[in-house]
């Protein structure tokens, strides 16, 4: 007797919910149809949208669409953890950007989860070696986003920068999982030293608009940096620091100040039974 096998059917609901958003989109503007139907539409995964979307805004005479989108599909083809941080990246916004209100938002629109995707690629590329192409997509990523992220540094996954202006994470600095943080943040050296001089970032911290964190320094899980703040010094964990040079001004208010993206000092986060 013959033996038959039945292609298992793949479920993926982050990607349905995304183009059901994005037909419903078509349906509301159809305006909108062409730009949607390339971004999201034509393609059979959030990989394939996310190749297609960081080549579409990175190309330049200097080097196709093309190249890039077979530099991307390499990558994530490769690197399975690329589309899993991808899709954290997408939770993170959703969940604490209270303006977001569908997964197809930072596909499109949001510069901040786009140019994270584009890190995500470049730092592939910087560990495999290939430094030059990891630099031209540092180099475009910049000039495009306005975000100057290096290559070389590791960020985890989870992460939602909000606005996105005028974001500089030097070569090597460490970001952990399910940070936030706002526009103007600088994860930057102190002077011309070399190897290891940029900050050491906990997991669920939050950093406010326009804050400086500088040297090789660390900052505690489930922290608080307020807006404005110029961090010098080691932070404790679950505290909040404000002031330049900063300083613990108290506790972090909640036990996941990423999440909560409270930044009114002096009060507690909202607890999520609040609402």
């Amino acid at each position: 007797m013959f033996e038959t096998r039945v292609k298992p059917i793949t479920i993926d609901p982050v990607w349905d919910r995304i183009t059901a958003e994005a037909e419903e989109a078509v349906a509301r503007e159809p305006l909108m149809g062409g730009l949607i139907h390339s971004c999201v539409l034509h393609h059979k995964s959030l990989e394939k949208a996310l190749s297609y979307r960081i080549s579409a805004k990175l190309n330049s005479n200097e080097m196709s669409m093309l190249v890039l989108r077979e530099v991307a599909d390499e990558a994530y083809g490769a690197a399975p953890e690329l589309v899993e941080a991808a899709r954290a990246d997408l939770m993170a916004v959703l969940e604490r950007d209270p303006a977001t209100h569908q997964l197809l938002q930072p596909i499109l629109y949001y510069k901040g989860f786009q140019a994270m995707q584009a890190y995500r690629v470049a730092h592939w590329l910087w560990r495999h070696g290939r430094k030059d192409l990891a630099f031209f997509f540092q180099m475009r990523s910049s000039e495009v986003y306005g975000i100057d992220i290096h290559p070389g540094a590791r960020i985890g996954k989870g992460i939602m920068i909000d606005h996105a202006h005028s974001i500089v994470i030097g070569e090597t600095a460490v970001v952990g999982n399910n940070v936030s943080m706002l526009h103007s943040v600088t994860l930057g050296g102190t002077g011309k030293e070399d190897g290891d001089r940029h900050p050491k970032i906990g997991n669920e911290v939050l950093i406010g608009a326009g804050a400086k964190v500088l040297g090789n320094i660390e900052v505690g899980c489930c922290s608080r940096i307020a807006a404005g703040s110029v961090v010098l010094q080691d932070v404790p964990p679950a505290t909040t620091v404000a002031g330049v040079p900063a300083r613990v001004v108290g506790s972090a208010g909640c036990e996941h100040p990423s999440a909560e993206m409270n930044q009114t000092l002096g009060e507690e986060c909202p607890s999520r039974d609040q609402g």
